[in-house]
């Protein structure tokens, strides 16, 4: 899990790479520079969906840097948008769009939107994009996980 390495029992991650490793930009302090007792901006968006008795249904939570919030979006709208299983949530194709960009996953089928995106004035780029969602859902059966298929996750139960 994370970077593979530990201290004392807790995991280490790359959460300094989301610094600006750049003090000053235009003679100002940058907002987001490093810092003693700053936290950095983070995409980090682990999320938890309860119903209406306040019990747990849904956790997606994905590693990939700036491309974790349209993760789980993406996720979170195929499972209680659509009604998929988390799995297949996940393992849908994924568009990408920070900014002015758009990212499309290369190989997937929404390449084919290029040529609309092109015609609205986007410049759409095709990426290998670094998904690697994972999630578990409560259903009537127990407990389902879904993993990308994508990366080198996977799902197993107890």
């Amino acid at each position: 899990w994370g970077s593979g390495l530990t201290v004392n029992g807790f995991f280490l991650n790359n959460e300094l790479t989301d610094f600006s490793m750049v003090p000053e930009a235009d003679g100002k302090p940058a907002p987001n520079r490093v810092q003693p007792g700053k936290r950095p901006r983070s995409s980090m968006a682990p999320t938890i969906v309860y119903d209406s008795a306040g019990k747990p249904v849904l956790a997606i939570g994905a590693a990939g840097g700036s491309t974790i919030i349209a993760q789980v979006a993406k996720a979170l709208v195929g499972v209680l948008d659509w009604e998929m299983d988390v799995e297949d949530a996940i393992a849908l194709p994924q568009i990408y769009a920070p900014g002015s960009r758009v990212a499309i996953e290369a190989g997937s089928r929404l390449e084919a939107m290029i040529p609309a995106l092109t015609e609205k004035g986007h410049a759409p780029t095709v990426a290998k994009l670094p998904l690697k969602a994972n999630g578990i859902e409560r259903k009537s059966r127990g407990w389902i996980g879904g993993a990308d298929p994508r990366s080198e996750g996977a799902v197993t139960g107890l």
